[in-house]
């Protein structure tokens, strides 16, 4: 065999070598990459559909409670075995109807158009219990307006503060995640 031959054929086979093996990182990489885009994407669909707005739900809501308090004159609407007055339970009725159950039905809503965009493999005790807290109230206050079936003014179960809580952890968890996978997709160092 002559060593020219053998030389070019060494060299075709080494040339070709490294475009496999460049061609085979690269396709790596941007397999890589594209995973990236796609978590990344459902992330921020994530933040703008479900967790951003449900978030300002929450806040809003604190905000109005605290509000509500505020106006009552104290840091709490019942007490045990202390009825409200006349005037407390029109107050509340009126806030309950224009202030606390829209926005409890916004969330509801949210939570049941968004439930594919929830984090994790299942949905949250607090969101359950939310849910709970919302329908149990919902219902028999419902049932006082259109049949003035009297109720206990307020719902079977508490308002969860580990929804909120959960809301907010999420939101903020999703956030720096967001950040951080932006960083990779655009090649920075997160």
């Amino acid at each position: 065999m002559d060593s020219t031959f053998l030389a070019a054929l060494i060299a075709a086979t080494v040339t070709a070598g490294g475009w496999l093996a460049n061609h085979l990182l690269s396709a790596r990489a941007d397999v890589k990459r594209r995973k990236a885009e796609a978590r990344l994407t459902h992330v921020e669909n994530q933040l703008e559909q479900l967790y951003g707005p449900l978030l300002f739900l929450v806040k809003e809501g604190r905000s109005a409670w605290m509000d509500f308090l505020d106006t009552l004159g104290r840091n709490y609407v019942f007490a045990s075995g202390i009825p409200l007055s006349p005037e407390e339970r029109d107050l509340w009725l009126f806030w309950v109807d224009h202030e606390f159950m829209p926005r409890n039905e916004a969330i509801q809503d949210l939570l049941a158009a968004k439930t594919h965009l929830m984090a994790g493999d299942q949905m949250p005790d607090s969101y359950l219990a939310f849910i709970h807290h919302h329908n149990s109230w919902r219902v028999t206050h419902q049932r006082w307006k259109e049949r003035e079936v009297e109720y206990s003014w307020k719902s079977k179960a508490n308002w969860p503060d580990s929804f909120e809580t959960d809301v907010i952890a999420t939101y903020e968890r999703l956030k720096n995640l967001q950040i951080q996978m932006a960083g990779l997709v655009r090649g920075e160092e997160a």
